[in-house]
């Protein structure tokens, strides 16, 4: 029964990673390779990437694919809980405690622990488990007896943990102790030419979840608004994507046409009247530059002084006439912008 079992998750881990890309496969294989080796590893990725799975992969490979496969992750428990959590605790050892209780390792032992959103955990708990990453050895939350166990650590986190080390927010030699090797799963947006084998997938089991005969199909502008996506949520946002187009579409006779990307883009938004004039907000917050028209004037009228006296070798007769002005008013107009310029003998 228990060959089956691994058998059937294999198959499912299997399933669950699909793809032809370049990128998932060179994943995969190193994936395969390092199942044999005992050693700690170090699963690197974005969110909903496929840690979990990778881990998984890992473990049914692995000599030890019949023993338990544990999950804990990291981000969704408070340090005290944590530590009770992996380690156990003695009855008494805190509020609450009224009995003693195995921690995950324990229960894990002979198999494979994974821990989820490694960069979350304190220093305090970082301590403790790598000492067991070492020597295989613990004691419970409140407890003196030494204990060991036999368990294949399997950590995973989407936080760069060297610069973490570097700013003291991780132990540096428990980095040194998980990271053996570390596998880095590629986001979704490297691997374009598998979004359609993962959308054709995800769309049939929402069919049949759905009550439907078949699956039409996406049309081509629906599989190129998939691909042209850039998938911020890799494999987890694609599903839900999918599965949330499929189930709105209304005709399960012909191919899905329309891809719902945002279910939070309200379908009123762009129907609201535009505002009044006098009910519109500014287009900017940014200060509104003022201008001095006075000054620009005056600047253009001294410009264009200039230049006539220039065109007319600085004679102000003929630069009066040149300007449709008269020999007093050109005279005003040159002592109001204190223009200087050679003196020229009254003709």
């Amino acid at each position: 029964m228990a060959f089956y079992k691994g058998i059937f998750n294999l198959m499912r881990s299997q399933e669950s990673m699909i793809g032809n890309s370049a990128a998932l496969a060179s994943a995969l294989d190193q994936l395969s390779h390092l199942a044999s080796i005992n050693r700690p590893i170090l699963i690197m990725g974005d969110r909903g990437t496929g840690k979990e799975l990778a881990a998984e992969r890992l473990h049914f490979l692995s000599p030890r694919w019949d023993a338990p496969l544990l999950k804990v992750n990291c981000a969704a428990m408070a340090d005290s809980l944590l530590e009770s959590e992996l380690f156990g605790h003695e009855a008494g050892a805190f509020t609450g405690a009224t009995r003693m209780q195995r921690g995950r390792f324990e229960r894990a032992d002979g198999g494979t622990l994974f821990l989820d959103e490694l960069a979350t955990m304190s220093v305090r708990v970082q301590e403790k488990l790598l000492r067991l990453v070492e020597y295989g050895e613990f004691e419970r939350l409140g407890g003196q007896q030494t204990l060991s166990v036999d368990v294949r650590v399997i950590a995973a986190s989407n936080v760069d943990l060297r610069q973490l080390a570097a700013d003291k927010g991780f132990r540096e030699d428990l980095l040194d102790r998980l990271s053996f090797d570390v596998v880095h799963l590629p986001p979704l947006r490297y691997r374009v030419e598998d979004i359609s084998e993962l959308a054709q997938h995800f769309a049939i089991q929402m069919s049949a979840e759905l009550g439907w005969d078949l699956f039409a199909g996406f049309t081509a502008a629906a599989m190129n608004t998939l691909e042209q996506h850039t998938w911020p949520g890799n494999i987890r946002e694609l599903k839900n994507v999918v599965e949330r187009s499929v189930y709105r579409w209304s005709d399960p006779g012909q191919p899905v046409d329309t891809i719902v990307l945002d279910p939070f883009q309200s379908p009123f938004t762009e129907r609201e009247a535009s505002p009044t004039p006098s009910a519109q907000a500014p287009a900017s917050h940014e200060p509104i530059q003022t201008v001095d028209f006075a000054q620009r004037i005056d600047d253009i009228e001294k410009g264009l002084l200039q230049e006539a006296l220039r065109d007319n070798q600085h004679n102000q007769r003929r630069t009066a006439a040149a300007l449709g002005l008269s020999y007093d008013q050109l005279r005003g107009l040159v002592r109001k912008h204190q223009l200087t310029g050679r003196r020229r003998k009254r003709e």
